[in-house]
C-alpha cells in the first residue's frame, strides 16, 4: 500500500509578501528627514527672513541687505524700527568681549585639555577612573546647572574675599574653561588613541629624549587634533549663553547677551541679520575643525 502524497504548501507569489526590512528602511528615512526638516527648517527661515525689507517677520516684502547695514549704523539706518534701534558702539563692544572671552578661554583650555588627555592617555595613575568621569560631566550635565554651581562657587569666594560680587570678564573665562577643557582633552585624546606608538619608540631608539620626542614626534601627530579641539572650543565659546548669563556682570556682555537684550527690547529684524552671520562664523570654523581632524 503506498503512501499517501505530502501535501504540497500554498504558492506565495513575491509581489503578496510584505517587505518588513523593506517597510522598517523606507520609516528611518522618513524620520531621518522629518528631524531634519524640524531643526533645520526654522534656521533656514531666519536666514531667508534677514534679507526681508519688511519690518514685520510675518510678511515677505522684497529682497535687501538693509538690515545688515542697521547692524554697523544703528539708529542712522533706514531699516532700524523707530523705538527699536541699537547702537552699533554697544554691539561691537559685544563682539570685542565674545573675542576676548573666546581667545583667552580656547588658549587655556587647549593646553590644560592637551595635557589632560596625554595624562589620561599615556599614564595609569590613581584616581584615574574617577578624573576620566569628571572630564565627561560638562559634556553631558545641563549647562544651567553648571552656570548656577559657577555661580554659587563665586559667591563663595566673594564672601571670602569680603566683596559683594567677584563677577566679571575673569569669571566669564573661567566658567568658560571649565566646559571647553573637556571638549579639547576629548578631541586630542582620540587623536592619541589612533597614533602608532612605535614610531615614539623608533624616535627614542635613536637617541632622543622626551622632550625631543614630544616636540618632534607626537606634537606633529596630534597638532589636528589640538587645533580641531581649539576650534571647537572656541565656538562653543562664542556662541554660549546660558553659562555666560550666569557668570558675567556689569560691562561684560557678550554678543550672546547682546542678541537677548535686543529681543527684550523688540523684535528687530535685525536680529536675524545679526543670527545669520553668528551662525556663518560658527560654521566656517566647525567646518575648519572637522577638516583639521580628518588630516
Amino acid at each position: 500500500m503506498s503512501a499517501a502524497p505530502r501535501p504540497q504548501p500554498a504558492f506565495v507569489s513575491s509581489k503578496s509578501r510584505f517587505d518588513w526590512r523593506r517597510f522598517g528602511s523606507s520609516l528611518i528615512t522618513f524620520e531621518s528627514i522629518l528631524m531634519f526638516v524640524f531643526l533645520y527648517v526654522p534656521i533656514l527661515i531666519l536666514i531667508v527672513y534677514s534679507f526681508n525689507s519688511s519690518r514685520f517677520s510675518s510678511v515677505w516684502d522684497q529682497f535687501t541687505f538693509g538690515w545688515y547695514d542697521s547692524l554697523f549704523q544703528g539708529e542712522n539706518s533706514a531699516f532700524t524700527p523707530t523705538g527699536r534701534g541699537f547702537d552699533p558702539a554697544e554691539l561691537l563692544d559685544s563682539v570685542k568681549v565674545s573675542l576676548i572671552v573666546a581667545a583667552a578661554s580656547t588658549v587655556i583650555s587647549t593646553v590644560l585639555g592637551t595635557t589632560l588627555a596625554m595624562a589620561m592617555e599615556r599614564f595609569r595613575f590613581r584616581f584615574r577612573s574617577a578624573i576620566d568621569i569628571m572630564l565627561y560631566l560638562p559634556v553631558v550635565i545641563p549647562e544651567i546647572t553648571m552656570g548656577l554651581s559657577l555661580v554659587v562657587f563665586y559667591q563663595i569666594i566673594a564672601d571670602l574675599v569680603s566683596q559683594n560680587s567677584i563677577l566679571g570678564l575673569i569669571t566669564v573665562i573661567v566658567g568658560h574653561v571649565s566646559f571647553s577643557i573637556s571638549f579639547v582633552a576629548i578631541v586630542v585624546r582620540a587623536r592619541l588613541a589612533g597614533m602608532d606608538r612605535t614610531l615614539e619608540e623608533a624616535a627614542q631608539d635613536s637617541g632622543a629624549n622626551e622632550w625631543q620626542t614630544f616636540r618632534r614626534v607626537v606634537l606633529p601627530l596630534i597638532m589636528p587634533g589640538i587645533l580641531g579641539g581649539a576650534l571647537l572650543a572656541f565656538t562653543l565659546s562664542l556662541d554660549d549663553f546660558v553659562i555666560t548669563f550666569y557668570t558675567s556682570g556689569i560691562g561684560t556682555s557678550t554678543m550672546p547677551l547682546y542678541v537677548y537684550g535686543m529681543i527684550r527690547r523688540g523684535i528687530s529684524p535685525a536680529i536675524n541679520a545679526l543670527s545669520t552671520l553668528m551662525l556663518g562664523a560658527s560654521i566656517v570654523i566647525l567646518l575648519i575643525s572637522l577638516r583639521l581632524q580628518r588630516r
